[in-house]
């Protein structure tokens, strides 16, 4: 038994030599050293054994064993070597070729404008509130003293769902929707960014969607100096600290009074061009007092309660800061357009 375990020794670790992959080398250790291997085989054959030449044979055994698993690991490792050699030659990355560019996504001109306009109102105390685009209208119209019937309606031609449901024509009505939820009891201080439809055909100063800020400020003994430091603040944050603001009388069904804002002209710093149409002057937005009907049917008594409203569109604000003579170039996705002010 003894020669025979030497000779089943020799032959496992010449095959174990000659083994040209892993799959071949388990195959040879499953036949010398598996539960039914060569090894296994003669190791029962030990019962016929006298009480002497079992431990011999068995140490013997052991030896044999760690040898050809010490040939199978040695192997193994060679083997397994050699695939991983062959694996990456074969896997070669050229590492001078030049790699290809990623395209960075950026910021939209209209959202850096609205995040910016956010930022200076939350700066004052201001909250950031949304609404509903498909609107009642209740909320779009008549709780902004716009009842069934008035003429100043047809100054925003709507896109109607039904006979109650509208796009909103712009973001007024989630101030009328904040002030009623707060029941006339609390003070508002709230701007409110969106989009807005209006059935306008679109050409290089209109778009039948575009984008609108509106803030509401109601306290008691909010006066018309609040509105004009407020927006005299807006102006100059958003187009320069040299840039002056005027005032003028308009109309409003849900201000009184109202007011049209005009900056300066920064091309011409006010003394006339082609850009503000030789007054020196840019029109920019909308304002005024919020009007005591609106007031008094959120709930708040007009008695108590003062407050000022202003409206203004992001699109408009961006054309005049950034020179652009088309609104379309806003919505037409053109990347060479847009790239131009994330590098920036």
């Amino acid at each position: 038994m003894q020669e025979q375990l030497q000779r089943l020794e020799k032959e496992a670790v010449e095959k174990v030599s000659q083994t040209e992959n892993v799959k071949d080398l388990q195959e040879v250790q499953v036949a010398y050293l598996g539960r039914k291997g060569s090894i296994t085989e003669v190791l029962r054959g030990m019962g016929k054994l006298s009480k002497e030449e079992r431990p011999v044979i068995g140490e013997l055994a052991n030896k044999v064993r760690a040898a050809i698993q010490e040939a199978i690991d040695e192997k193994k490792e060679l083997l397994e070597q050699a695939e991983l050699e062959k694996q990456l030659e074969k896997e070669t990355i050229d590492v001078t070729l030049p790699g290809r560019p990623v395209n960075f996504g950026g910021t939209h001109i209209l959202t850096s404008i609205i995040e910016e306009i956010e930022d200076l109102f939350i700066g004052l105390g201001y909250e950031v509130r949304e609404g509903p685009e498909v609107e009642t209208d209740y909320f779009n119209f008549e709780a902004l003293n716009l009842p069934q019937g008035h003429p100043a309606r047809d100054m925003q031609d709507s896109f109607y769902l039904t006979n109650e449901l509208l796009m909103r024509t712009h973001t007024s009505p989630v101030q009328a929707r904040t002030m009623r939820s707060l029941n006339g009891n609390e003070p508002v201080r709230m701007i409110c960014p969106g989009k807005v439809y209006r059935r306008d055909s679109d050409d290089a100063t209109h778009s039948h969607q575009f984008t609108q800020i509106e803030g509401l400020y109601v306290d008691k003994n909010v006066r018309m100096s609040d509105l004009k430091g407020t927006l005299d603040l807006f102006a100059k944050k958003m187009f320069g600290k040299d840039r002056e603001i005027r005032l003028r009388p308009s109309f409003f069904p849900f201000t009184e009074p109202s007011v049209e804002m005009d900056i300066s002209c920064k091309v011409c710093s006010g003394k006339g061009c082609s850009v503000c149409k030789q007054t020196g002057w840019i029109e920019i937005l909308g304002a005024g007092m919020v009007h005591p009907k609106v007031l008094e049917m959120a709930g708040y008594d007009p008695n108590v309660y003062t407050g000022f409203a202003f409206g203004m569109g992001p699109d408009r604000i961006a054309m005049l800061k950034y020179g652009i003579d088309d609104i379309r170039r806003f919505y037409t996705n053109d990347i060479r357009f847009l790239k131009q002010f994330h590098e920036a």
